[in-house]
């Protein structure tokens, strides 16, 4: 008792200094991630006409104008050209020496459904079940998201945010990487219906089934397509006797050739089968990956358009040259097949403009890979306002 009276008083001592320090630790702890998050607050809307002077000005559709001036007002471009008179009242901002460029657009992706792929509850891109036409990707988008900034760093202002797993994984939508709420950050909702076409198994020597399958990969598809039509023929006949279902009500613009099919596929055949199988569906096609496209004839004479998904990977097969996926935007520009280049990696979606450089290092014209990832894929996905070229009246997404 004498040797613990002795130390009394240093243990206090030690014991309030200790209760100090863990009350800074708990304080940081709270403090620290809203200091150092990435600042997530939409930019205002200007007040007054805005004019980037004296820049070379990247239309994309047309010749670069050096030494131009783009005037942007409410939202909308009101002038751009060489000789354009500013405002007044604009508010002037000097660029000579530098370059302006459209957004870029990233074709694929499941920004603002994933945050980190280790934690479940914040991995919203894949559902349950292998028939998911129902499922939409703008009601799940996360306007918080961390990525979103990170992207937006690398020039990416518009990014197509789709879900995956299944056969039929849903609905993709085209978002604006800026905005308060899904709502406002949705440019285009539904740009088309997400399917991973099954792999297609070499052709056997005797007519016979595989074991333990029905011989058929396309099954499940044909017959979830055959049930979408039978239900809408019931709903016509009789709507108040056919309760309605979200998965058939999904499929209905596919069936009416509104909303276009984006096939996963890369191997020759799972190509040809997917173009098949829509010419005999009379539905539209987009190809995502189209790895061995420029192999398939059909694409070019169907104007099935492509996404290719990164040049940034490694060849298929063994024995393909170890430039083929470099070389692969190039191909399909000989082969007169549309395409798109978009990023496989959510996490680093900002390097899209490197994708595009890596196709233009391999044969790819420096214009043609602009084109790749702002005007092109804006065609391809049917964006009303994300044309990726300078134009009156249009939404002046800037780099």
């Amino acid at each position: 008792m004498r040797k613990l009276g002795k130390w009394h008083g240093k243990i206090k001592w030690t014991g309030r200094r200790l209760f100090w320090l863990l009350g800074f630790a708990l304080l940081g702890a709270v403090v620290s991630p809203r200091a150092f998050a990435s600042p997530q607050i939409p930019g205002a809307a200007p007040g007054r006409p805005i004019a980037l002077v004296g820049g070379t000005i990247h239309k994309v559709g047309g010749p670069a104008i050096t030494g131009g001036t783009l005037v942007f007002e409410k939202g909308r471009v009101t002038a751009v050209g060489r000789r354009v008179k500013v405002p007044a009242k604009a508010k002037r901002i000097e660029l000579r020496g530098r370059h302006v460029y459209p957004g870029l657009i990233n074709a694929y992706g499941q920004l603002g459904l994933v945050e980190i792929s280790a934690v479940r509850a914040t991995v919203d891109y894949r559902e349950t079940g292998r028939l998911n036409p129902n499922v939409k990707a703008e009601v799940a988008f996360n306007p918080d998201s961390e990525l979103i900034p990170v992207t937006r760093s690398g020039g990416v202002l518009v990014a197509l945010s789709a879900p995956t797993g299944g056969i039929i994984s849903g609905t993709s939508a085209l978002m604006q990487l800026d905005g308060w709420s899904w709502e406002e950050m949705t440019v285009k909702a539904p740009v088309g219906m997400h399917v991973r076409w099954p792999r297609m198994p070499a052709p056997l020597a005797w007519p016979a089934k595989p074991p333990g399958g029905s011989g058929d990969p396309l099954e499940p598809l044909e017959r979830c397509l055959a049930d979408a039509r039978a239900y809408q023929k019931a709903r016509e006949a009789a709507a108040d006797e056919h309760p309605v279902d979200l998965r058939w009500e999904a499929l209905l613009p596919v069936l009416a050739g509104q909303l276009p099919l984006i096939v996963a596929a890369d191997r020759v055949g799972q190509i040809q089968t997917a173009v098949a199988f829509a010419q005999c569906h009379g539905v539209k096609l987009i190809l995502l990956g189209g790895y061995d496209a420029p192999l398939c004839a059909d694409l070019q004479r169907r104007e099935v358009p492509v996404i290719v998904r990164s040049t940034h990977r490694l060849p298929l097969r063994r024995d393909d040259l170890y430039d083929a996926a470099y070389t692969l935007p190039q191909r399909l520009r000989a082969a007169g097949v549309p395409f798109c280049i978009a990023s496989r990696n959510t996490y680093n979606a900002r390097n899209l403009a490197f994708e595009a450089a890596m196709a233009a290092a391999y044969g790819l014209p420096r214009q043609e890979a602009l084109k790749a990832i702002t005007l092109y894929p804006a065609r391809i996905l049917g964006s009303p306002t994300a044309r990726g070229a300078w134009r009156r009246a249009r939404t002046p997404r800037c780099l």
